[in-house]
């Protein structure tokens, strides 16, 4: 949309999946390398997601000249077959399988060996912990040099390489080796928290099943699921999982949809109805055909989306990476600064001054700075996402938190979208009598109001009788012969002068018509025997969703293009304020005057199509669209579950993140500033700069994992 859009990239990229990327340090490492490639415009690597996403230039880069230089930084790229592999055949990993934990165990076995030492034979003094610092202090230094190299001089293992080593020059060896031991627990921890949050995009994918039973030729065979293309069958058990995205050829059966729209009422399918992969079929046999491949169905989309929405930063995450960028420089200035001038103000021993400065060094590294925002927004993302909300990136999610005015459309938005009979009315037969005869004229109808009124009688089970000679009459009407009886059902409009002799029924009519509703006038013959009053009537949840809104302190306001008398009885019913009889491009209009005169920021709730110019026009785009491709490709957010409720979800995960993003920040920059001065001041130590640092970013990891255990309330927040 205009000022939070996700615009989506006309060139094609490639996607990487890289194990061992779990901080912003690896982030950048990554970038740097792979920018150097030849024929490579733009990358972006994504920690939560662990993903690596290349955006080439005409002359594309070959895939292995990218993924060499992956891995020769050290971590591993995972193709789309071994993804598809570990999916299905999924190995828990233990943490001292890893390469991050074998170095704890050797640094920590090495780091016993040296103290035992040093208690059996104190005449070794203190080489054991040198041998110890060195041995563990080697997979840092190489990682070091390898970013280095690519130009990034302040990395967190650059800096722990210079005060490791510093340490072992002043004699310091004991807290060297304690050091980098406890800087390779650091690091564990932070990739155990990294894969905590990874795990909830991943959860997306386990949705859907691996194998399908195809219907082939009469005969049911299990294939595998991404296997499936547009056009196959597939046979669907009770209990199952639906492998794809389809249509019910045979069988009706309530499904499961929460894995997909968060909604936890099972929905009912029939024959011709549109089924989603992820669901699961909790009634009846169900024969599917497929509408859609594995990588383009539901689950993929959604997936496809949350990853891409944590690569769109939010301004706050950006304007930390500008921080962090003279950040970092600024504090190694002043370590420097520190080493060497108390020697010569104060006369402080210059061992004592060094020290300083390299503890000062641990402190400088802004990992919990830089990780605070985007592993919150990430969090956020994957939450919103499991509930049936989508957002399309972190500048979406941090603007929705500071809306003012909420727009939305009636029909389809606060309305189900389609007519429902509210009154009938039997003037000289009976309420029952005027819906069956009224049903028999409109049976072979499509107009909505037919539609509507013959859903009715089969609701109440009416006997519809036959209909002959039934024909279309001009200005809105159908005609025809029932049981005898020459019938019509006219508007009122046709029926004035038939009405003028019938006050009391007019008068009926008119206060129907006053609430907002289409009426229609059953006569046999000249006279009026009935009526029947039909209107798109709110949705279940509209007053609910919309209170919710206002408990948040939100201006909440009705754009459509509906006559003033209905939009003012709907609104009306709904205790909202309403702007009637707009076109699309007057919706936008008055959003821009709204804009103009500092009432922003504005949502934009609506179906995504008719709405598009006033979606444009506002700070935030919105579309109810239950799943399809507008609901999911032209807003900026959408609500799968096709709720008004889900509008304050999204502005109160919205604000909740933003509150987790603070909070973050702070104790981020909590750390960093009280133990920059207790280092200064000698207070502290080295290896207590290392645990704040490594600890200060695992603190503020697992603040923001507490998002995706977000509780979904429509109140005050």
């Amino acid at each position: 949309m205009a000022n939070v859009s996700h615009e989506a990239s006309t060139q094609e990229v490639i996607r990487f999946r890289v194990e061992g990327m779990d901080c912003p340090g690896c982030a950048t490492k990554i970038e740097t390398a792979v920018s150097r490639i030849a024929g490579v415009s733009d990358v972006s690597a994504n920690v939560t997601a662990g993903t690596v996403i290349v955006t080439p230039t005409v002359s594309r880069p070959a895939n292995h000249t990218i993924v060499e230089a992956i891995r020769g930084l050290g971590y591993g790229v995972i193709s789309d077959q071994e993804q598809r592999e570990r999916q299905a055949n999924p190995t828990a990993s233990r943490w001292w399988q890893t390469a991050k934990g074998r170095l704890v165990l050797a640094s920590g076995l090495l780091l016993v060996i040296a103290v035992v030492l040093e208690w059996l034979l104190p005449v070794l003094g203190r080489w054991p912990f040198v041998v110890a610092t060195l041995v563990g202090l080697v997979p840092i230094a190489k990682a070091a040099w390898q970013s280095l190299r690519l130009g990034n001089v302040f990395t967190i293992e650059a800096l722990m390489s210079v005060a490791a080593l510093g340490a072992l020059l002043i004699d310091a060896a004991a807290e060297a080796a304690v050091v980098v031991f406890l800087f390779a627990v650091g690091e564990l921890l932070e990739g155990v928290a990294s894969s905590r949050a990874r795990r909830s995009i991943s959860a997306l994918a386990d949705l859907t099943p691996s194998t399908a039973r195809l219907l082939d030729s009469g005969e049911v065979r299990d294939v595998a699921a991404d296997s499936l293309v547009p056009g196959d069958r597939v046979v669907v058990r009770p209990g199952d999982r639906m492998p794809c995205d389809g249509s019910i050829l045979e069988g009706a059966s309530s499904l499961d949809e929460s894995p997909v729209s968060g909604e936890s009422v099972p929905c009912e399918k029939r024959p011709g109805d549109d089924v989603f992969a992820g669901t699961v079929n909790l009634g009846a046999v169900l024969t599917v055909e497929v509408t859609r491949s594995a990588t383009d169905n539901t689950i993929a989309r959604i997936i496809r989306l949350v990853e891409e929405a944590q690569d769109a930063k939010a301004p706050v995450a950006r304007f930390i990476d500008r921080f962090a960028r003279y950040y970092m420089p600024a504090v190694v200035g002043v370590a420097v600064l520190v080493a060497i001038v108390p020697p010569w103000v104060v006369g402080l021993a210059w061992s004592e001054s060094v020290y300083r400065a390299l503890a000062l060094l641990l402190i400088a590294c802004p990992c919990a700075l830089v990780i605070s925002t985007p592993a919150a927004i990430a969090a956020g993302l994957s939450s919103g996402a499991r509930r049936g909300l989508l957002i399309k990136g972190g500048a979406v999610l941090e603007m929705l938190g500071t809306l003012k005015i909420v727009a939305l459309d009636k029909t389809g938005t606060l309305t189900e979208g389609t007519p429902q009979v509210t009154d009938i009315c039997g003037f000289s037969v009976s309420d029952d009598e005027v819906l069956r005869l009224a049903a028999a004229l409109e049976r072979d109808s499509s107009h909505p109001i037919a539609t509507a009124i013959v859903d009715r009688a089969g609701e109440e089970t009416v006997d519809v009788p036959a209909v002959q000679e039934a024909h279309a009459l001009s200005e809105h009407g159908v005609g025809g012969r029932v049981e005898g009886r020459d019938l019509r059902l006219i508007s009122p409009q046709m029926a004035k002068e038939i009405l003028r002799s019938h006050a009391v029924i007019s008068e009926r009519l008119t206060q129907l018509e006053s609430a907002g509703k289409s009426v229609t006038v059953l006569l046999d013959g000249e006279q009026p025997i009935g009526a029947i009053a039909v209107r798109d009537e709110p949705r279940e949840d509209a007053g609910e969703g919309l209170a919710a809104l206002s408990r948040l302190g939100l201006r909440v306001v009705m754009l459509t293009g509906d006559n003033p008398r209905t939009a003012a009885a709907i609104g009306g019913a709904l205790g909202i304020e309403t702007h009637a009889g707009l076109l699309p491009e007057d919706k936008a209009r008055r959003i821009d005057e709204w804009q103009a005169a500092g009432r922003g920021p504005i949502g934009k709730v609506g179906d995504g199509i008719n709405d598009a110019p006033a979606l444009a026009a506002a700070d935030v785009g919105i579309a109810m669209g239950g799943g399809t491709d507008v609901a999911l490709e032209t807003a900026d957010a959408a609500l799968l579950r096709n709720r008004v409720g889900g509008i304050a979800e999204l502005v109160g995960l919205s604000r909740a993140t933003l509150r987790n993003v603070k909070t973050n920040v702070a104790l981020a920059l909590g750390f960093k500033a009280i133990f920059l001065v207790t280092t200064m001041l000698g207070i502290t130590g080295m290896w207590i700069a290392v645990m704040a640092d490594t600890g200060a970013t695992v603190l503020v990891t697992l603040n923001a994992m507490r998002l995706l255990a977000y509780r979904f309330e429509t109140t005050a927040s």
